[in-house]
């Protein structure tokens, strides 16, 4: 059993620790909202910490779960952060979806200080992470991620090393445009059998066992019929995906005429109010349009 620290406490980070915790390791954590730390310390038997740096103090290995670039920048560095506190040998693990930008740019600002940096994000949602089946995409070194990959199993349903520093975060904007495109395709399509007047559950129960199959469809499609959007990935977290995608496709020259348009649609439901709503709330902009 090995010594933790896991900074950042939101839907994914807070069972993600608590499954850490309770396959016997010694977790310590870190939420910038300190009363969510201590609520988890109480909930799970941890310990919590006021600083970054003061939560990785001795830790092996430490996961970071945080909001965007500036996020985890601000855990990592200064005087407070976890790279400041981290022993020489310890291993960071970041599965906070950032741009492949920042990621690179900590790997550097780690290996100077002997520290292993992992770029680890995640797939699965809020479900994914309670049920510890997440799927886990990385990039980093080869002996950094295999020390690693003990610890992350724990969660994950698949964890697997892509390449080297900056590759998981450009396989997860590969799933984010992946689902873009789903999302979208599903909405029309639920949309398209209201207006036809068909049964939308008795559509879905025959199409889902055909091509057309997937997982927003098995996991959305009820809530979508019944213009429910309070649970799941938000859509400004997803316009935040998409905003890396688009950027990271400029730079390496790919084409994302589905995503760019996507991501539009996203805009037009924050407009609608939406910006907290789950993904699937695409079909909420079709249903207004009329």
């Amino acid at each position: 059993m090995a010594k933790l620290a896991f900074l950042g406490l939101g839907v994914m980070g807070a069972p993600m620790a608590g499954h850490l915790q309770k396959a016997g390791h010694d977790v310590t954590v870190y939420n910038r909202t300190a009363s969510k730390a201590e609520d988890w310390a109480s909930a799970h038997g941890g310990s919590m910490a006021r600083t970054p740096r003061e939560a990785v103090k001795d830790a092996e290995v430490v996961m970071a779960c945080v909001g965007n670039d500036d996020d985890l920048r601000s855990v990592c560095l200064g005087d407070d952060g976890a790279f400041a506190g981290m022993t020489a040998g310890a291993i960071f693990v970041d599965h906070t979806t950032v741009s492949a930008a920042v990621t690179r740019e900590l790997y550097k600002t780690a290996d100077a200080a002997q520290i292993s940096f992992v770029d680890a994000p995640i797939s699965g949602g809020q479900a994914g992470a309670e049920n510890g089946q997440l799927s886990i995409m990385c990039g980093g070194d080869t002996g950094a991620f295999d020390r690693a990959l003990p610890v992350m199993e724990v969660y994950a349903k698949i964890c697997r090393r892509i390449g080297e520093s900056g590759a998981g975060q450009m396989t997860k904007m590969c799933n984010q445009i992946a689902i873009a495109g789903v999302v979208q395709g599903l909405s029309e399509a639920l949309h398209f059998a209201e207006k036809a007047g068909l049964d939308g559950r008795a559509v879905v129960e025959v199409i889902s066992q055909g091509a057309a199959g997937s997982w927003q469809m098995a996991n959305r499609y009820e809530t979508m019929l019944d213009d429910k959007f309070d649970h799941g990935f938000a859509v400004d977290w997803m316009r935040k995906d998409l905003g890396i995608c688009l950027d990271a496709g400029d730079e390496v020259g790919a084409s994302l005429p589905v995503t760019a348009l996507v991501d539009q649609f996203y805009k037009d439901v924050q407009k609608l109010g939406g910006g907290r709503w789950d993904t699937s709330a695409l079909i909420k902009r079709l249903r207004a349009a009329g």
